[in-house]
């Protein structure tokens, strides 16, 4: 018995070192190819190697540190305490003592969310998505399709997700009163630059020639976003909060985070392969910024549209909806685990996100229901 299972061991062991072998072979090969150029050849390849891989750690360390990240980030907003509706004259001293004073007007909370949701993603974070070494992928396979290195970008176009379609309805129905008013210059162009593509890099190939790189378009949605709340600062713009713009809000919020929930269905029930899904973290990460981000803007919502909640006693059904949005936050596994859902080893974390995502849905639907009585 001894023999044999030393014989196991041994030959367990030759495989192990084959692999390697074959593994460490082409760095053998060129390090001894290296050995044999010329100082002037072994200068200009070692600096090439050493901007490759500063390249690598600086690309590293983006898609690991997530600065400022933080699921309870609305507490920083104060939003509780905010009374004024939006657009409406926000009283002072100096106006109360002096009537001919420049008249303030209440911010978007909205706005304000989604145009710090942007900075955090671009600013505050790098954009991972249009990253060289992403672009180029793990040895040329999209790095979406491995278990490494993704999480962060999948998280920031869950976030994006869910600002375009706030940039949509903030143009088309909530910074104008619809059908009578022109759509704001500045609501517009922040719309423009956030639907700009995802992955640009500073040159392509189609077209051919150089780029303007996806960051710097969302950094002017920032800039446009932020003018607009200062026009409504200054009461020279309009944020039309009507219980039918929220309903259409809140309907198309609904739709969005609905179609989410069906891809990770999908996932779920036709590539349960545990840990061995390197599909799965990003589809979670995807889901999660999208939460992490409509956790902000309803938070902001229901300071913008106070009025109508207040006037339909909606604040509970509203507050549970939050608590649904902030404990789907709390589910951050180190590994993301695709597993049988009638499974006792391993767990799915797909089918969970997508749990807390249809609560938070029927939340809105019964909102909905609500708002149109």
């Amino acid at each position: 018995m001894i023999n044999f299972f030393s014989r196991i061991f041994y030959y367990i062991g030759r495989g192990i070192g084959f692999v390697i072998g074959i593994i460490l072979l082409p760095f053998i090969w060129a390090g001894r190819w290296y050995g044999q150029r010329g100082i002037i050849l072994k200068a200009v390849l070692g600096l090439v190697v050493l901007v490759w891989l500063g390249l690598y750690g600086y690309f590293f360390y983006n898609t690991q540190v997530w600065k400022n990240f933080n699921p309870d980030y609305i507490t920083s907003y104060n939003f509780k305490n905010l009374t004024v509706p939006v657009g409406e004259p926000v009283p002072s001293p100096t106006q109360a003592a002096d009537t001919g004073a420049a008249k303030t007007c209440a911010r978007s909370a909205i706005v304000q969310v989604t145009a710090d949701l942007t900075d955090f993603n671009v600013n505050q974070n790098a954009w991972i998505s249009s990253m060289l070494l992403y672009k180029l992928g793990f040895f040329g396979v999209d790095w979406d399709n491995t278990p490494f290195l993704d999480n962060k970008a999948s998280f920031q176009r869950g976030i994006n997700s869910a600002v375009r379609r706030t940039a949509v309805e903030l143009v088309d129905t909530l910074g104008r009163v619809r059908g009578t008013s022109q759509i704001d210059a500045d609501l517009q162009k922040a719309r423009g630059n956030l639907q700009f593509t995802e992955d640009a890099w500073y040159f392509g190939l189609n077209p051919f020639g150089p780029k303007t790189p996806t960051p710097s378009y969302y950094r002017s949605a920032v800039k446009d976003l932020r003018t607009f709340n200062t026009k409504l600062e200054s009461c020279n713009a309009i944020f039309d909060a009507r219980a039918d713009n929220l309903i259409q809000f809140i309907d198309r919020i609904a739709n969005d985070i609905g179609a989410t929930s069906a891809i990770l269905k999908d996932r779920s029930e036709n590539n349960n392969y545990g840990w061995f899904d390197t599909r799965a973290d990003d589809r979670f990460w995807f889901a999660y910024g999208q939460l992490y981000a409509y956790y902000g803007l309803m938070n902001a919502a229901q300071l913008d549209f106070k009025q109508v909640l207040d006037e339909k006693h909606l604040t509970p059904l509203w507050d549970g909806m939050d608590g649904q949005l902030r404990s789907a936050l709390n589910i951050k596994p180190w590994i993301i685990a695709n597993g049988s859902e009638g499974g006792w080893l391993l767990p799915n974390h797909l089918t969970t996100m997508g749990f807390y995502i249809l609560r938070v849905r029927s939340n809105l639907i019964d909102i909905k229901q609500v708002l149109q009585q």
